[in-house]
């Protein structure tokens, strides 16, 4: 059944649970961010996963000193989630309609 959702939904379902769980103020975090891998300096994205998560966690003052773009980000990512769960849901109703017409027809 996990197949059939689309990829997408589920990397952004994971990506929000996982910052609404974790807890940004530890002082060792652990980074996806190739750019700081790398070692550079300054990074534009740098800070937008501590500013979502803090967000998550009812702290806006903490969630805009990280990122600015942390709290649209949040938003657009729900938004994002909700629209590929409709659509995913729609799509399903829609082919149990259709096979069930096809069933009941024969």
């Amino acid at each position: 059944m996990l197949s059939k959702w689309p990829l997408e939904f589920i990397i952004w379902t994971a990506a929000i649970l996982t910052l609404s769980i974790s807890y940004p103020k530890s002082v060792n975090h652990f980074t996806l961010c190739p750019i700081e891998n790398l070692v550079f300096l300054w990074c534009p994205g740098c800070g937008l996963g501590r500013s979502i998560s803090y967000f998550l966690h009812g702290d806006v003052r903490l969630s805009l000193e990280h990122h600015w773009f942390g709290i649209p980000a949040t938003g657009i990512l729900i938004f994002r989630i909700v629209q590929l769960f409709n659509k995913f849901v729609l799509n399903l109703m829609s082919t149990t309609k259709l096979y069930n017409g096809k069933r009941s027809a024969h």
